[in-house]
């Protein structure tokens, strides 16, 4: 389970430029829940992500996972339980190493320092069965550079490697920000899938209202650094597509 407590975040406190990205927030989000995170630009969303996963701190209140305080810990050590995809489909791969190399790479994330992974037949093996689910013909072009690749191919690559090994939460801010229509229904339908199938803790930041309404198990707004709208399952089934206009209006 992830838990916020009382989470406050500024930035350039004290001067006339200061920011108030978080205020007051308190957020829980169970095993296995997908939850959809929305709101206007500037409200806080990819902050709120930043904080859980470790590359900014609060200045005020705890993150715990599993009831063990995290705060403390950097992104690098909170990687033992968390991934992230990023919105630019480029941000999340090697583009001079091979597709088997970039997978290679993915599994040493949680891995100690010592620790090496062969790339041997099972190895490539298992890298195959994963490519297969993107039913882009990569499972036979594993030795191609991933640079070669489209931004599409290469965001549903970052995803695969994301949830390759043992994270069990995975965070994903815009991750169809630069993708065509095609590729976003394709990615977000297979992480829909792949959240599911592991049983994935998973929150999602987009801007699309056709994806906030269709996937995840629960919906959140946010403005001004709070959370205004907070819908379970049975709550955000009810929705119509014009609720959420209006919610942006």
């Amino acid at each position: 389970m992830l838990e916020l407590e009382h989470i406050d975040k500024h930035f350039n406190r004290g001067t006339p430029a200061e920011v108030r990205a978080i205020e007051g927030l308190d957020l829980t989000v169970k095993d296995g829940e997908f939850l959809v995170l929305i709101g206007f630009n500037g409200s806080g969303k990819t902050t709120l992500l930043n904080l859980i996963s470790g590359t900014q701190t609060p200045d005020r209140g705890r993150v715990r996972i599993d009831g063990m305080d995290v705060t403390g810990l950097r992104d690098y050590q909170r990687s033992l339980w968390i991934a992230r995809i990023f919105q630019d489909p480029l941000a999340g791969t090697a583009p001079d190493l091979s597709i088997l190399d970039n997978f290679r790479l993915a599994s040493l994330r949680t891995r100690p320092k010592s620790f090496r992974t062969a790339v041997d037949r099972r190895f490539r093996q298992r890298v195959k069965e994963r490519l297969s689910v993107l039913h882009m013909g990569l499972e036979e072009k594993t030795d191609s550079l991933v640079g070669k690749l489209s931004g599409g191919q290469r965001q549903a690559l970052t995803l695969l490697m994301a949830v390759m090994d043992r994270s069990r939460i995975l965070l994903m801010d815009e991750p169809t920000a630069a993708l065509d229509p095609k590729s976003s229904d394709l990615l977000i339908h297979m992480a829909s899938s792949l959240i599911t199938e592991l049983g994935l803790t998973a929150i999602l930041v987009t801007h699309d209202l056709r994806y906030a309404g269709t996937y995840g198990t629960r919906l959140v707004m946010m403005e001004g650094g709070k959370i205004r709208r907070d819908l379970d399952r049975n709550e955000k089934s009810s929705l119509t597509p014009g609720d959420l206009v209006s919610w942006f209006t």
